[in-house]
């Protein structure tokens, strides 16, 4: 079987954070991403529900959230 590299940036805390789940479960990173990918394949599609929270901020741009935290600031 050929194998194909996966590479993905991911923040430090993030990894280290999954990285020790994982090691509670006996399984390393590369083993959880094989997981993953296998269930997406089997699922067709992700395998957990995918929603943006209402009155999320995480649809505002950024510059629009800077400027909302900013007047909350200024003299």
């Amino acid at each position: 079987m050929k194998e194909a590299i996966v590479r993905a940036r991911v923040g430090i805390e993030l990894k280290k954070d999954a990285e020790e789940i994982f090691q509670t479960l006996g399984i390393n990173t590369t083993e959880a991403i094989r997981m993953f990918l296998s269930q997406v394949r089997l699922r067709r599609g992700l395998p957990f529900s995918v929603d943006v929270p209402e009155n999320s901020d995480l649809l505002v741009a950024n510059r629009t959230r800077q400027a909302a935290l900013d007047s909350i600031y200024d003299d």
